[in-house]
Parts: C-alpha cells; sequence; structure tokens
C-alpha cells in the first residue's frame, strides 16, 4: 500500500505542472475516478478542509490522501514523494543559475503542456462541480463566491463566507423545529513582524521559511509577497531580480509551487540551504494536515457545521474556476494552443484519457509546433 502511495504522488509530482488547480485535478482523476480510493464528497471534504488552513493546498490534498489511505505512515509518504520530484529538478535548475547566470529556456515545453492542464483542470471542474452544487442554493453560493473572488475578495474571506452563508441557513431551518447548537469555526489570523537587518545562516533561513509556511494563505503571488518581505526587504538576501526569477523556476517546474523556496535556499547556501528552506516551509502542512484531518468527519456529522464544510467547498470550487479563467488567458495565445486544448479536453471527457501521457504530448507538441 505504501509503495503504491510512493509511485502514485512521485509520478503526480513529476508530471504536475500548472500549479495547485491542475495537481488537484490531476489528484481527483486518479483517486477518485480511476482507482476508487475515496468517494468525490470525501475528496470535496478534504479539499474544503485544505482551505481552511495555511500552506500549500495541492500539497496538503497529497498528504490528507496518504492518511486516509495508509494512516501516519501514507501520510509521510504521500506528501515526501509529492515533494521530492520537485525538488530535484528545482535544485537543478538552481544550480544551473548559480553556475552559468541564467534559467534554462523552457519556453516550447511549457507553451504545449499548459493547454492539456487547461483542459485537465476543466475536467475535474466539471466533476466536482457536479458534486458540490447539489441544490439551487449551493450554485447560487458558488456564483457569488465567484463574484466575490473576480471583484479580489481576499481567498480566504470568500472561503469562509461561502461557508458562513449556507452555516447560517441550515441553522435557521434547524432552529424552526428545534433548538440548534451554535457553530463555531476558528478563523486563522497572522500578522508577519517586522525584523532588522539579520546575517544570512542557515537557522534564520529555516526560521523565515517556517514561519511563512504556518501564515500563508493564497496563491503564488501571495508567495511573492512574503518572500520580498522578508528577503529582499528587511534582510537583504536577495535581490529583486534574483527573487523574480525564483518565482518564475517555482511556476514553470512541475510539483507545488512552494518549491520556490528550495530555489531561494540554494542561491543562498548551496544543497544545505535548498533542503532546510524545503523542510521550513513544507513542515508545518504535514503538522496542520495531521491536526485537522480527524475532525473532518466530526464536522459532517453536525448539521450546522457538515453545511459550512459544503459552503467551504462550493467556494473553493469557485477560486479554481477563477483560477483556471486566468491561466487559460496566459496558455491559449494562438489557433496552435487552443487546438491542444480542445483535443485534450474532448480526449479527457469523451474517452477518459489519462493526464500521465497527455501532458507529456502536449509538451512534445510544444517544441516541434510552428511559432
Amino acid at each position: 500500500m505504501l509503495s503504491e502511495l510512493a509511485r502514485l504522488f512521485l509520478k503526480l509530482g513529476t508530471l504536475g505542472f500548472g500549479g495547485p488547480a491542475a495537481h488537484i485535478a490531476l489528484m481527483e482523476d486518479e483517486v477518485v475516478r480511476r482507482r476508487g480510493w475515496m468517494t468525490r464528497e470525501r475528496f470535496l471534504d478534504l479539499l474544503g478542509a485544505t482551505n481552511l488552513i495555511p500552506g500549500p493546498n495541492s500539497t496538503e490534498m497529497a498528504i490528507h490522501v496518504g492518511h486516509e489511505r495508509a494512516g501516519w505512515r501514507g501520510l509521510l509518504v504521500a506528501g515526501t514523494c509529492f515533494i521530492l520530484p520537485a525538488f530535484a529538478i528545482v535544485v537543478a535548475c538552481a544550480w544551473a543559475y548559480t553556475r552559468y547566470g541564467t534559467l534554462p529556456a523552457t519556453e516550447g515545453l511549457l507553451r504545449g503542456v499548459k493547454p492539456v492542464i487547461i483542459a485537465i483542470v476543466l475536467q475535474a471542474l466539471w466533476s466536482l462541480g457536479r458534486t458540490a452544487t447539489r441544490t439551487r442554493g449551493h450554485a447560487a453560493t458558488g456564483l457569488l463566491s465567484l463574484a466575490a473572488a473576480a471583484a479580489g475578495v481576499h481567498e480566504l474571506a470568500v472561503i469562509l463566507g461561502a461557508g458562513a452563508l449556507l452555516a447560517m441557513v441550515a441553522w435557521a431551518r434547524a432552529a424552526r423545529g428545534r433548538a440548534s447548537g451554535i457553530l463555531a469555526m476558528p478563523v486563522w489570523a497572522a500578522a508577519s513582524t517586522a525584523a532588522g537587518t539579520v546575517p544570512f545562516g542557515l537557522v534564520p533561513l529555516f526560521l523565515v521559511f517556517l514561519k511563512i509556511g504556518s501564515v500563508l494563505f493564497g496563491s503564488g503571488y501571495v508567495l511573492l509577497a512574503f518572500l520580498r518581505a522578508d528577503l529582499v526587504v528587511r534582510r537583504g538576501w536577495l535581490s529583486e531580480s534574483q527573487l523574480l526569477d525564483a518565482v518564475a523556476v517555482g511556476q514553470v517546474t512541475p510539483g507545488p509551487v512552494f518549491t520556490t523556496a528550495t530555489f531561494v535556499g540554494y542561491v543562498l547556501g548551496g544543497l544545505r540551504g535548498a533542503v532546510v528552506a524545503t523542510v521550513g516551509i513544507f513542515l508545518p502542512a504535514f503538522v496542520f494536515v495531521a491536526l485537522s484531518g480527524p475532525l473532518v468527519p466530526r464536522i459532517r456529522r453536525s448539521p450546522a457545521a457538515g453545511a459550512f464544510l459544503d459552503g467551504v467547498n462550493v467556494g473553493s470550487i469557485a477560486l479554481m474556476a477563477l483560477v483556471t479563467a486566468q491561466l487559460a488567458r496566459a496558455a491559449i495565445v494562438d489557433p496552435w494552443t487552443g487546438a491542444i486544448a480542445g483535443a485534450s479536453a474532448l480526449l479527457l471527457l469523451r474517452f477518459r484519457a489519462s493526464p500521465a501521457w497527455l501532458v507529456p504530448a502536449g509538451g512534445l507538441l510544444g517544441l516541434v509546433l510552428p511559432r
């Protein structure tokens, strides 16, 4: 069982281009559709739980799946195996960067991979969305969440707002017939305290990334803000150009976007720095999942709390939809990429083709098609 988990998440970590939305889509395809390890409802509950805790959502989903499948050992195996391929690839990029002062060319490869990723995410949105929006109320909440996210409302506020709305509706319905318990859900809040100039060292590097992994909600763009404040402005360890190069590597390599930390650690402290930064930013995800995972079934048994989780699920799907629309504008830039996206969507939705071969096929097409 552990070896099966290791093989699956090593594969997903190697093929997982496209960011958290694409990673979650790949996991849903493998874990729910192909292997039947859990129901789509359970998968959605775990997805909702990851949106209520800080850290990298796709990595936390991998950790959740491992825990569901094989307990504590599965938790460690799935999470570690999902991170390892990206760690190795980013270390190789960082080595080339520090040796030659530039990044390897990946434009052609990514040109073909990105449209395939859009199709994979659309497939996941279709299946997860139908499950999450079971009633008109759920659908309306999803549309409100989408509108709020598009208007620039913070991701956490969108998710908590959707959960609170459905919880209040459920509470009001229950109150008509009998007294109902009051829903109380914790809201994470964290503040980054200013610090003076700190000489570089592995311990301060670990503490910086441990803090970021413990308090960061949102996308890779939010990660950029944290990294700039801590590493460029406060400590002066990186230049603006180096930070942008680090974020670029995290975006264009497979696996978690948080492996930006790996690149930064290598540039600052070599291989030891890469290991220290990676452990620092991902360690909180393992702790938060281990603590929150057992609470999900208890939440589901309470009518009001279960409705809150339903709202969180709907809000999460709305955020995925918005991210997909934003990614599609960047991925589909000409008729060739449009054709790749359309063909991939047809193969996935009509013939249930495996993303495991569609992703490399798209990359090869991107290398050979005319520009």
